[in-house]
């Protein structure tokens, strides 16, 4: 039987195993299952996602049916930065456009912390959008 508390790969990370977090990251977020996505964290996560000040898996949750509903044909890319023990820096960019048709560019950067299961338990994300064509998406689906 799985152990649901438990996300592999653990820390302390090695470049190897932070690689493949953040991949692991990505690829769960690109699947806009905000159920899918929600098991990466603590069931106390913390999070900063722009102005926004979540707390819990069940907020999380929440969070991301909204985000998903509002950010449509969203497409991310995850950059590993830095990392060490438990925590990582991440860059990332991600485009989406709203029902009216506007594209946008979303870019910042994430500070990560893991707890001993490998599940995060802080993320803390600094988000700015630009308007764009849609003639000058870099992401394409």
């Amino acid at each position: 039987m799985k152990n649901e508390n438990i996300k592999h790969p653990l820390p302390p990370f090695t470049i190897e195993t932070a690689l493949l977090k953040v991949q692991m990251a990505e690829d769960a977020w690109n699947s806009k299952d905000p159920e899918r996505v929600s098991l990466g964290y603590s069931i106390n996560t913390e999070w900063r996602n722009r102005t926004d000040f979540i707390n819990g898996r069940e907020e999380v949750k929440a969070f991301l049916k909204r985000k998903w509903e509002k950010e449509l044909e969203y497409k991310l890319k995850k950059e590993l930065w830095g990392f060490r023990g438990n925590r990582m820096a991440v860059r990332f960019e991600y485009e989406w456009h709203d029902h009216s048709g506007q594209w946008f560019r979303s870019y910042g950067n994430e500070l990560w912390e893991f707890d001993e299961n490998g599940l995060m338990e802080k993320r803390f994300a600094s988000i700015n959008d630009l308007a764009i064509e849609e003639k000058d998406r870099k992401l394409n689906s």
